[in-house]
């Protein structure tokens, strides 16, 4: 499998996960502004939607959607958190905490744009933190993770986009149990192995 990525973007999430699962990849970086490859390829030869991320899992053929990579990654491991049994009430719930982290994630999307005006900011920071209450309010006291004991795909997700919260200086004090499964996430060998491998730590 190769993974196209940019550095800190939401494709870290699979950066991680394919850590976790042991499978063997590589890593190809995109330049998303230019559209191309760290190895000079068209990017949009290969997602024609130009967005990260994207895993080849065969010559030529491409998946795309973090959720859907993530699942993919996760069937094809052999970790039993990441692949709960079809039609089973657990892969429902790990399928609806991704589809959310879809909308944490689309959330967060606005304070990236380039022509992003001060007078638009604040109605981006309260919707930010209306997913946000909504997140903390999925989270469970007893639950290690997310979904109770075990690390999922959905953890991984849910906490790159938390590290940009933290990385932008968004007071985030309002969500302890958020901010608890943050550093639960980023204190994992392999999300720390992912995070040097993109140059972020």
């Amino acid at each position: 499998m190769k993974l196209y990525y940019k550095a800190g973007a939401c494709s870290l999430a699979s950066h991680i996960i394919l850590e976790e699962a042991g499978l063997a990849y590589t890593l190809e970086a995109v330049d998303l502004k230019a559209k191309k490859t760290a190895s000079g390829a068209d990017y949009l030869a290969i997602n024609p939607r130009g967005a990260v991320p994207a895993l080849e899992v065969e010559p030529g053929v491409v998946i795309t959607q973090n959720a859907a990579i993530l699942q993919y990654i996760g069937d094809h491991s052999h970790v039993a958190a990441f692949k709960p049994a079809y039609g089973s009430l657990e892969r429902a719930r790990l399928q609806e905490a991704l589809g959310f982290c879809s909308d944490l994630h689309g959330a967060f999307g606005g304070l990236f744009a380039p022509n992003l005006s001060e007078e638009a900011r604040p109605g981006i920071i309260a919707n930010i933190n209306r997913r946000l209450g909504q997140l903390e309010a999925m989270l469970a006291d007893e639950h290690s993770y997310w979904l109770g004991a075990e690390f999922t795909q959905a953890d991984a997700y849910a906490a790159v986009i938390l590290g940009w919260g933290v990385g932008m200086k968004l007071d985030l004090n309002a969500y302890p149990k958020a901010l608890r499964l943050y550093e639960r996430v980023l204190a994992r060998p392999n999300v720390q192995k992912a995070m040097k491998e993109e140059g972020l730590i």
